[in-house]
This record gives structure tokens, C-alpha cells and sequence, in this order.
């Protein structure tokens, strides 16, 4: 893995650019996240900017961008072939985790589109799972928008920080990184509740 990021950070700047964007685009368009992660492809943009060669805010708009459309696709896709999709042979030696994604997609729907985002495997199967579980896609478009905003902001920054350290950063950002912007997200959604709860009750409360 070592030798195909420093080939890439070697390429011609916007040859590198558009590989960073395909990466995260096919990964769950075409599920290409089995093999590389979407991680290292943000965390390896972050490191380009870090080095002079993209715009940082470029980078991180291209990231974003790719990885919303890239799951429009997988939905797309899930919408109109689904059923061939989960029981392809491709996923016979992930039927346990295939059926984990399905119960937390069922158990948390639009929510579980998001947070999927940051979890490697359910990233690459839970758009196609949307899709093929005829989510309303308005919905899905905005947990899929919002989930990718976060994520991609936060592993691109997270490559533009490390530079010279983003082989160390991406043998780790699938792990403790994506468990604490996990941690971090669901305490600011918790508290974005309570106060829509406050404020539903202070709208309903009689009037003295």
C-alpha cells in the first residue's frame, strides 16, 4: 500500500486529483472499498494539499462531492439490481456483516445512511441497501449530503495535518479516527434532539 500512495503523490498534480475523486467515487458506486478504502484515498488528498500540489479547499470539496455522488450511484444501483447484488457470490464470505447492515438499516433507516459513512464496510454496501429497500430518496439524499460533508472534511483535514506521517495515519484512520468522529457525531445529534424536544414541548405547553 506504501508504494501505490507514493506512486500517486509522485503523478502530476491534477492526474492525482482525479484519481483521489475516483477512488471515493467508486468506492461505493462499484464497491472498490473492499479493497482500498475510501479513508486512505481522502486522508492521501489531505496529504497533496499538505505538500502544495491541490488547493486544500478544493480537495476538499472534490472529496465530498465524490463520495455523495459515488453513493447516489450505489443507490442507483441497489433501486434497480438489488436483489442481485446481496445474493451475488462476491458477498458469500460477508453474509454475517451484510446481514448487520440490513438490521441496522432497517432499525435506524436514514440515520444508519449516515453513520454508515464512517464504518468501512457498511460505507461500500448500506447506499446499494438504501436503494434496494426503496428508502424515499429525498431522504436518503440528505443523511447521504451530511454524511458525506462530515466525513469528507474530516479525512482530508486529517491528511493535511499528518503530511509526511499519512502512511502511519492511514494503517489507523479506519479505526480509532473513525470511532471518535463517530463519538463526536452522535453527541452533537443527541443534543441537536434534546433541544428540538425543548422546543416542541415549550410550542405545545398551555398556556397559563
Amino acid at each position: 500500500m506504501s508504494g501505490f500512495l507514493s506512486g500517486i503523490l509522485g503523478l502530476n498534480p491534477f492526474l492525482a486529483l482525479a484519481i483521489v475523486g475516483l477512488l471515493v467515487f467508486a468506492e461505493d458506486a462499484l464497491f472498490v472499498g473492499f479493497v482500498i478504502p475510501g479513508e486512505t484515498a481522502a486522508v492521501l488528498g489531505g496529504v497533496l494539499a499538505s505538500r502544495g500540489h491541490v488547493d486544500l479547499w478544493a480537495m476538499m470539496a472534490l472529496v465530498v462531492l465524490a463520495a455523495i455522488v459515488g453513493d447516489a450511484v450505489g443507490y442507483g444501483l441497489g433501486k434497480r439490481f438489488g436483489p442481485r447484488i446481496v445474493n451475488s457470490k462476491v458477498l458469500d464470505r460477508r453474509r454475517a456483516k451484510l446481514r448487520n447492515a440490513q438490521d441496522f438499516l432497517h432499525r435506524h433507516g436514514g440515520y444508519a445512511v449516515f453513520f454508515g459513512r464512517f464504518l468501512a464496510f457498511f460505507r461500500a454496501l448500506m447506499p446499494t441497501l438504501a436503494g434496494t429497500s426503496r428508502m424515499h430518496y429525498p431522504r436518503f439524499l440528505v443523511f447521504n449530503a451530511a454524511g458525506g460533508l462530515v466525513w469528507g472534511v474530516c479525512f482530508v483535514l486529517l491528511g493535511y495535518l499528518a503530511g509526511n506521517s499519512y502512511e502511519a495515519v492511514a494503517r489507523v484512520v479506519g479505526t480509532g479516527v473513525t470511532a471518535a468522529v463517530v463519538v463526536i457525531t452522535l453527541a452533537a445529534l443527541a443534543v441537536w434532539r434534546i433541544l428540538r424536544m425543548r422546543q416542541g414541548r415549550r410550542r405545545t405547553a398551555p398556556e397559563a
